[in-house]
């Protein structure tokens, strides 16, 4: 936990010199009409048609055309509010999403009017890549711009670390796992393989990622997630007793079959382990904030069926979603980073052996194919 004892009296519920954080959220359909609209948000740029755009969206139709990321995100503001006000953190938060409503443009032109000039934002991605931050990012810049264009003051933004080694998000993924092998047959409990499952991006992505000096074979992403699935399988084995296979697998890939993307894919995974005898899988989605439809179709649907195919059992663990003690992470990130910009010493909390990441985006840190202007970061041309 940040160390913020023995600063400026109220420096332990101090978020100054912010006055706002933001929630900042990919977004989803709320219904069948929305989602080729959204899916053109989505791919804007890419010319894809719109008969290949349904094709794509059959995956919201099976759910009525909802995405359930927007409920998801509504509770996990509700859990922040209710953390912050417990612990007498008087700081307001919003929500925007990059390519739904309410689209993120226009809560940081309600925010601005509203007078907040110093904002956090906390992205619904807890792991360095370019999909993953430096995206977001651009797009913070593309809506600081719009402001500036109608004569709007841009406020100041800033982006909270990566949080993917912070107790707070790994801890409720531990008893995720613990809670799923629970459930299993004791028959087949012992053997269980841990499939620690994550979003699939191109290679060139992977080894890009991260600070320059990061890059590399598969650069910070899948450092990072390696790392959080030795800390859940090390915490798994030590409450349990039992030593469990386990191995970091993809999903959800989405681009041209001739593009290198990071692999196995967690269905080519479940055949494999079924062909070596294994008992029995949790499929524990370490990549995801909630559990919205990549998790609910890539996972629940689509790779389920394919272990029922095999015959073979296969549970998925629970996604942090608004469970308390994120939102208190959520909290500690906050006061830990508005005490650093105050000039604080601050001890920065973080498990594994990857250390606490980095405040600031520095330059060449993720990069883009074509570079564009990406706010909070070194680089960000709204300093």
């Amino acid at each position: 936990m940040s160390d913020l004892r023995d600063q400026a009296p109220g420096a332990a519920d101090d978020a100054a010199p912010y006055d706002a954080l933001l929630l900042l959220s990919f977004g989803g359909p709320e219904g069948p009409d929305d989602v080729v609209p959204f899916l053109e948000n989505v791919t804007r740029g890419r010319g894809i048609p719109k008969e290949r755009l349904k094709e794509v969206g059959q995956h919201y139709f099976l759910f009525g055309g909802v995405s359930p990321i927007n409920d998801q995100n509504r509770a996990l503001l509700d859990a922040l509010r209710e953390d912050f006000a417990q612990n007498s953190l008087d700081l307001p938060v919003h929500w925007g999403n990059r390519n739904w409503a309410p689209y993120l443009t226009d809560t940081l032109r309600e925010m601005a009017l509203a007078g907040h000039r110093r904002i956090l934002v906390l992205t619904t991605s807890a792991y360095a890549s370019y999909s993953g931050c430096r995206q977001y990012r651009e797009n913070l810049a593309d809506a600081l711009a719009a402001l500036e264009a109608e004569g709007v003051e841009p406020p100041r933004v800033d982006k909270l670390r990566h949080y993917f080694n912070h107790p707070g998000f790994v801890r409720p993924m531990i008893d995720g796992v613990l809670a799923s092998l629970a459930g299993l047959p004791e028959e087949v409990r012992a053997g269980a393989h841990l499939a620690f499952t994550t979003h699939s991006i191109p290679d060139a992505s992977a080894d890009t990622s991260g600070p320059a000096e990061e890059h590399g074979e598969g650069g910070a992403y899948v450092r990072e997630h390696l790392d959080v699935a030795r800390l859940i399988a090390d915490a798994v084995r030590e409450e349990t007793g039992v030593e469990r296979s386990w191995e970091l697998v993809y999903q959800s890939r989405s681009g041209a079959p001739h593009i290198p993307w990071l692999e196995p894919d967690i269905c080519d995974h479940l055949e494999a382990l079924h062909g070596k005898g294994v008992p029995a899988v949790v499929m524990v989605p370490i990549g995801f904030v909630s559990d919205h439809m990549e998790v609910l179709y890539d996972l629940d649907t689509e790779a389920t069926a394919k272990a029922a195919e095999l015959g073979l059992p296969v549970v998925r663990s629970a996604t942090v979603g608004a469970d308390p003690r994120f939102a208190a992470a959520v909290r500690e990130l906050v006061l830990e980073r508005a005490a650093a910009e105050r000039g604080q010493s601050v001890e920065r909390c973080a498990l594994g052996a990857l250390g606490p990441s980095h405040d600031l985006c520095p330059v060449g840190c993720c990069p883009a194919r074509a570079p564009r202007p990406a706010a909070a970061g070194a680089d960000s041309p709204y300093a």
